[in-house]
């Protein structure tokens, strides 16, 4: 199982980053503990997890029109886990762009 799907890169996520530095969002599988997500976290960034902190998030209904009419969906629900990371350690997403 993959846990980390990636990491959030939002307006939302940037304010909580710069308000507090050693915080970092990311998407994960749904099935993830906070074990697990620790472990990814820690393997996969060289870093040392303080916390994990998780949200289950439903997806949106969506609607559109079509030729046929009106069709009605959901996006997918998804997790997502806040990772408080030891101080003066520090996560780079755009280091291997």
């Amino acid at each position: 199982m993959n846990v980390l799907i990636k990491p959030l890169i939002t307006e939302k996520m940037t304010g909580v980053t710069e308000k507090f530095p050693n915080r970092y969002g990311f998407v994960v599988d749904q099935r993830a503990s906070k074990n697990q997500i620790k472990a990814a976290v820690e393997e996969m960034y060289n870093v040392t997890v303080e916390s994990v902190n998780t949200m289950n998030y439903l997806g949106k209904r969506k609607m559109r029109y079509t030729k046929t009419g009106f069709m009605t969906g959901r996006k997918d629900n998804f997790k997502k886990a806040i990772v408080t990371v030891s101080d003066g350690e520090v996560i780079d997403f755009y280091s291997n762009i």
